[in-house]
């Protein structure tokens, strides 16, 4: 059984192609990684607001002064309470902070914090492509240098 090559042992071509392939693992795969990750996190944080403004304006529906609901301490542990008074709500606005808004007031905070989320994760979006298009731009170069013929895209019927 042969043993690989060692650095020492390698042609300048193939030194060439093991910092290209390290550097598309390494950095590259990396990178669209975390911006993926980011991106899901804000789509979290979105699909968050949108509930919140869906729940929003079903108090504004029903224009009930008092809502008996469960709230969950931790733990999926739950306890009955009353809201005496809905008119107002506290929405999370980051940083651990809230503030208390009326109805009105947290639907306009809600879309414009759900349009600054949009449009973030679409930046996201085109960052992950352009990754994306790095890397195949260095696996093109990858078969070129190593001299493989390019692979036969698959016909869709």
């Amino acid at each position: 059984m042969a043993t690989p090559p060692t650095r020492q042992a390698l042609d300048p071509m193939g030194e060439k192609v093991l910092r290209y392939e390290a550097f598309i693992s390494d950095v590259l795969q990396r990178d669209l990684q975390k911006v993926l990750d980011h991106r899901d996190k804000v789509y979290e944080e979105l699909s968050k607001y949108l509930q919140l403004r869906n729940v929003i304006e079903h108090l504004q529906e029903a224009n009930c002064s008092e809502l008996h609901m469960q709230v969950d301490l931790g733990c999926n542990f739950f306890v009955d309470t009353v809201v005496s008074d809905t008119s107002r709500i506290y929405v999370a606005i980051g940083c651990g902070f809230f503030l208390e808004l009326t109805l009105a007031e947290a639907l306009k905070f809600i879309d414009r914090k759900s349009n600054l989320l949009t449009e973030l994760s679409d930046r996201l979006t085109k960052d992950s492509m352009n990754i994306k298009a790095h890397i195949h731009m260095l696996l093109e170069g990858l078969r070129e240098l190593q001299g493989l013929q390019d692979i036969p895209e698959k016909t869709h019927h």
